[in-house]
């Protein structure tokens, strides 16, 4: 491990607000070395050939046509709400 194996497991714990021991810290701390290890030699790979975001199977435009198509009233929208007021939705505040 080198430089990046100084990256503080604890630290990073204490802001995911976590509670690790002291074997669980250090076990943490090898694995994120491993994977950073891997990390850095992924990028010895030369991907220049690699079409950006590549798939194994070609994939074409996804998206389904925008077409309007029928919804509810805004009587309909309301006819179960639990509170409604000058054809709104009531509901409780949940910003003080």
């Amino acid at each position: 491990m080198s430089e990046t194996a100084e990256l503080d497991v604890a630290h990073v714990a204490k802001l995911a607000r976590l509670s690790l021991t002291a074997e669980e810290t250090k076990l943490f701390q090898a694995q994120l070395g491993r994977v950073l290890e891997y990390a850095r030699k992924l990028r010895e790979l030369d991907v220049s050939a690699v079409e950006d975001a590549a798939h194994a199977v070609p994939i074409f435009n996804l998206f389904r046509e925008d077409e309007p198509r029928p919804g509810l009233t805004a009587e309909e929208a309301l006819a179960n709400a639990p509170r409604q007021a000058n054809g709104l939705f009531v509901v409780p505040k949940v910003v003080e």
